[in-house]
């Protein structure tokens, strides 16, 4: 979360009782948005993917985890204030922590830092700072499991831990369409021995990842090696191979090697680490404990902050729903507006005071800011989604691939890609790597992770993809041999007709049992269809995911087994369509079967 950019077109306006100002970043999970509560406390609002929201397995972890994480306390985390685990998008709002991420300062993507490896008076305060935070999070029963350089926030007076909990929430959902295909899940170069190895995860994990986090900001350098030079060769550097600590000052490294060890019962836990660094000095006469270059420019941007009522780069958008659309300027505030404006007011004019004195900042540390800089890295073209026909080596291959692409930075996930064949359905996300091709000319340069595969194991992520103009909406893609070419169409969540939903009923072919299937409202990417098929093996049930919906028709990816019996296995790719007669039509891809037909269930 490299800076405040503005709220987009299908961006909410609200969410719960908080307004929306601009938006932080992105990431596996969501999107983060900078927001303001009728009483004028900034907060940082995380709202859930609709395709984690339809996941009952991630609802049910995110609820427990969002329980626990409340109860984490002390100075070292971001506070849980306020969420709702049951609205049809879950959220979560977590206190604002004013500062740059670690990988800002240091540096990350092969993008240089605003100041680079940190001195070792630095790096003990930041080490004692992670291992009290580790403490208050393992104390409620939570695992961090994403511990990482940009889940660390820098403040005046220490670093602060942030998304702890949020990480085995997703495992939830991901751990049965992942784990089997051997895919493991995390951050690689900041992972455990146990994550990389599938192991149990527990305390002793994040340690390790307290001593990978020290030694990238004491050398800027991740101690495993690039994620550039392979994710197989970083993570099995992670569970066989001594990590490189070269340039790590002497004060510092016999702990990052301790943090390291790949025994997890032979690791410090985070109160030994604690006490062994020694309280850290408090009170207004304590010596700064970053260098004074970067206390210098930590109030830089603090103004900012306070001036963001209306985001950056204009109005707000106007929302109805769910989602945006373009609307006449918003009237001049109402004398209940104005009134709940005043109230935050004089909370403002303090941070100022505050921000003079105590030089707090926001996450703009790469001085970015006021030099006209895009907020976005990703041309305006290119946003939006897209889809197209595959060809290999210039012959049709029946498949199907999406974009959804959005703003943001190289770094950050900026699209979500999903390919579908006759008998596979598999979702990445795509991280920018670059807006250049290696020969310079514009274009959009992704590195994928598979996020769901069906069949499991099916999937693979295929490199590096890369997105290049190619007229009017029209984009095109080439990754691992294949091409497509690309137009722009509906938005993804699309909605499925009402003719379509309900349920439907045929009877098998033997004349024994039937086959029933039930259509439901359901974005692109969530479950649209379940089947129950009674017959003389016994009860059959499965579902199946929404590719599009256009034209009055359902694209419906392969099904998945739900509860076998003899004589079950899965459906291939099909596509529901409504008869003349009123009749479900239900057309299959690239196998044997016919065309069925059922009638709807009174």
């Amino acid at each position: 979360m490299d800076g405040l950019r503005g709220l987009v077109a299908d961006d909410p306006s609200w969410i719960g009782d908080y307004r929306l100002l601009s938006r932080l970043g992105s990431g596996g999970m969501g999107r983060v948005y900078l927001a303001r509560s009728e009483g004028g406390r900034t907060v940082a609002v995380k709202l859930v993917k609709a395709e984690l929201a339809a996941e009952e397995e991630f609802r049910e972890r995110f609820r427990a985890e969002v329980a626990a994480a409340r109860r984490v306390g002390g100075r070292w985390t971001a506070p849980v204030l306020d969420a709702d685990t049951e609205a049809a998008v879950p959220w979560v709002a977590t206190g604002y922590i004013a500062g740059p991420t670690l990988s800002e300062v240091v540096g990350s993507y092969g993008r240089r830092g605003s100041y680079g490896p940190l001195p070792e008076d630095s790096l003990r305060r930041l080490a004692y700072g992670l291992s009290c935070a580790l403490r208050d999070i393992h104390g409620v029963g939570l695992v961090h499991r994403d511990l990482k350089p940009s889940n660390v926030l820098l403040t005046i007076d220490g670093p602060r831990v942030i998304d702890f909990g949020i990480a085995r929430a997703l495992d939830a959902v991901r751990e049965h369409t992942l784990t089997r295909a051997g895919t493991v899940l995390g951050s690689p170069s900041f992972m455990s021995p146990e994550q990389v190895t599938g192991q149990r995860v527990a305390p002793a994990s994040d340690v390790f990842c307290v001593g990978s986090v020290l030694a990238y900001a004491a050398t800027g350098r991740q101690p495993f090696g690039e994620v550039a030079s392979g994710v197989h060769a970083v993570m099995f550097k992670i569970a066989q191979e001594e990590p490189d600590v070269t340039g790590a000052p002497d004060g510092v490294r016999g702990l990052i090697l301790d943090c390291l060890t790949k025994d997890p019962a032979a690791r410090p836990t985070p109160g030994e680490l604690a006490e062994r660094l020694g309280p850290a000095p408090g009170g207004p006469s304590a010596a700064p404990w970053l260098p004074a270059e970067l206390i210098a420019r930590l109030g830089q941007h603090a103004v900012l902050l306070l001036d963001t009522d209306t985001p950056p780069g204009g109005q707000p958008p106007t929302v109805s729903a769910t989602r945006a659309v373009p609307t006449a300027p918003p009237p001049a505030p109402t004398a209940t507006e104005r009134r709940r404006r005043r109230r935050w007011l004089p909370l403002a004019a303090t941070a100022v005071v505050a921000a003079a004195t105590a030089a707090a900042a926001v996450p703009l540390l790469s001085g970015r800011a006021g030099t006209g800089d895009s907020a976005s890295d990703i041309p305006a073209g290119y946003v939006g989604t897209w889809s197209g026909p595959v060809l290999r080596d210039g012959t049709q291959t029946g498949q199907q691939r999406r974009f959804v692409i959005t703003h943001g930075k190289v770094g950050e996930v900026v699209a979500n890609s999903t390919s579908i064949g006759a008998a596979y359905e598999c979702r990445s996300d795509g991280k920018l790597v670059s807006v250049t091709r290696q020969d310079g000319h514009p274009a959009l340069r992704l590195d994928t992770e598979v996020v769901r595969s069906v069949p499991a194991g099916r999937c693979a992520a295929l490199g590096e993809h890369t997105l290049v103009e190619s007229g009017a909406d029209t984009l095109t893609w080439a990754a691992a041999g294949r091409t497509a070419t690309l137009h722009r169409v509906a938005p993804a969540g699309a909605t499925v007709p009402a003719g379509l939903l309900g349920t439907w009923r045929r009877p098998n072919d033997d004349g024994y049992g039937s086959q029933q299937l039930t259509v439901r409202q359901a974005p692109a990417g969530s479950t649209v269809l379940t089947t129950v098929v009674v017959g003389r093996g016994g009860r059959c049930t499965a579902h199946a995911d929404l590719y599009a919906a256009e034209d009055g028709k359902l694209t419906v990816g392969p099904s998945v087994v739900d509860h076998a019996a003899p004589g079950c296995a899965p459906s291939s790719t099909s596509v529901l369509s409504l008869g003349g007669d009123g009749t479900l039509h239900r057309a299959f891809l690239g196998d044997d079967k016919q065309p069925r037909g059922y009638s709807r269930v009174k």
